[in-house]
């Protein structure tokens, strides 16, 4: 019977979906230790706006099918590419 691996992937989802589905003991020979960072943590803000700043924004989100912090987010890459 084939052994089987653990998978080799940068997604988080797929990962934690294995190793809910399997037990890390199987998989002792396959791991190794590792010193540097695996991912990358990612910064969040908080941006304060007035309740109907609020609601345009989540309509203009709306509008084009994503999440307003998606929105938000291509906003200021757009600002940060400008320069």
């Amino acid at each position: 019977m084939k052994k089987k691996k653990i998978p080799k992937t940068d997604s988080i989802q797929e990962l934690a979906y294995f190793w809910d589905t399997h037990d890390l003991t199987d998989f002792q020979d396959q791991l190794e230790e590792v010193n540097e960072k695996v991912f990358e943590p990612i910064t969040d803000f908080k941006i304060h706006l007035q309740p109907d700043e609020a609601e345009a924004v989540s309509q203009i989100a709306r509008s084009k099918g994503i999440s307003y912090d998606e929105l938000i987010k291509e906003w200021i890459l757009e600002k940060i590419h400008v320069r």
